[in-house]
């Protein structure tokens, strides 16, 4: 079948608040082709990469990224290849590629599982996809009084894991964090998985990382994630081998497979967290699944948004037994909860299981998300070249 469409839909919360919550806004991409569509989710900024879909060609590694799919053929697995490798050669130096097409990538296969009536995991190699303890993803709160309370309410809730991260954490005291991570551990009692989310507030400075290990040694952290920015691998390193020693997570930053790679191998992780819609899509967070295999370190999803992404972001690793964690969001946005009818859900057990349904499994809700929908139009010497398509 030939792809007939690539339409992208800018959807956007009233009010978009300074705070670390990409649930505010997103960017969906369906893709038509032989009667069927597909549906992706990029974790990105929405209006940037509509333009990095419609931009003038600068040179000839920097050409638009409809230039890589408009017309082109897509009946198998090889076909997405095909399309994400020509997207990297005629897109090289257009840095917003590799968001863009993620979420283009992720619609590419929700569509060939359509056509070929099969789950995506399946397409991907495996023969049943295994179920996921879910981690309660949430915010710190305001005070650690805050913070014992959602931990205590998310317990009560059912969920057997939790993570804390991002707000005030690490922007202030090392009083004041020791105080919400005490806080966390008592809301969430002892037989809870914990884990820490420090959100790179240190960016690449070990000695303030440092300080709070044995804080997080103390509680029991079963990880400490992105205490540095992306790719900062000496940093990384050093910290995994420094006493109290504790678990580091990190690589949802990575926006390609070389990246993570350089994390697996040189950062010291135990645990890579890729996000499908910004690493490229569907096809390079399998890559990082299997390397992480062959250096013995967790696999574990990224998802902070919908449950399409949240799906998107299982597939990959859905048939590894092992690695058995799953990231769950549990307060987006309202828009977030809209964009499907369909809800991914634990079960009694406390454990996720993705459908068994052709694709991504998800039913994207059109019109619950039209009241989102952002309308833009970009014009170029006076000539349209982008608008908003019809939902």
């Amino acid at each position: 079948m030939k792809i007939e469409s690539v339409d992208f839909f800018y959807l956007s919360m009233p009010e978009v608040l300074d705070i670390g919550d990409g649930s505010q806004d997103a960017l969906l991409v369906r893709i038509r082709a032989g009667g069927l569509e597909g549906w992706g989710e990029c974790e990105t900024s929405p209006l940037t990469s509509i333009a990095s879909y419609v931009c003038p060609m600068s040179h000839s590694a920097c050409k638009p990224i409809k230039y890589s799919l408009e017309g082109k053929h897509i009946n198998s697995v090889e076909d997405i290849q095909k399309i994400s490798e020509s997207v990297h050669s005629n897109s090289f130096d257009l840095l917003q590629a590799d968001h863009t097409l993620s979420g283009i990538n992720i619609a590419l296969w929700d569509l060939l599982g359509k056509k070929l009536e099969e789950p995506i995991y399946k397409l991907l190699g495996y023969k049943k996809a295994f179920p996921k303890l879910p981690y309660a993803s949430q915010l710190f709160g305001n005070n650690p009084d805050e913070t014992f309370a959602k931990a205590k309410h998310t317990v009560e809730a059912g969920f057997k894991a939790i993570k804390f991260g991002w707000g005030n954490f690490g922007e202030g005291t090392l009083e004041n964090d020791i105080a919400h991570l005490e806080a966390a551990r008592r809301g969430a009692g002892q037989d809870c998985f914990l884990m820490i989310d420090a959100g790179t507030v240190w960016e690449n400075d070990f000695n303030e990382a440092e300080k709070r290990l044995a804080a997080l040694k103390k509680i029991n952290a079963y990880w400490l994630e992105e205490p540095f920015a992306n790719l900062s691998v000496n940093e990384y390193k050093k910290l995994s081998t420094s006493l109290p020693k504790i678990p580091l997570a990190g690589g949802e930053g990575c926006n390609n497979f070389t990246q993570a790679k350089l994390m697996i191998q040189y950062g010291g992780l135990s645990f890579i967290q890729i996000d499908a819609g910004r690493v490229g899509g569907i096809s390079p967070a399998k890559q990082v699944a299997d390397l992480a295999d062959e250096f013995g370190i967790s696999y574990v999803n990224h998802s902070f948004t919908s449950h399409l992404a949240l799906s998107a972001s299982i597939q990959p690793y859905a048939g590894k037994e092992k690695h058995n964690i799953c990231e769950y969001p549990i307060e987006p946005k309202q828009l977030a909860i809209d964009i499907s009818s369909t809800k991914l859900t634990p079960g009694k057990n406390g454990y996720l299981q993705l459908p068994e349904k052709t694709g991504l499994g998800i039913c994207v809700d059109i019109e619950a998300i039209k009241k989102y929908l952002v309308d833009i139009e970009i014009k170029l010497k006076g000539k349209n070249i982008y608008y908003t398509p019809d939902l």
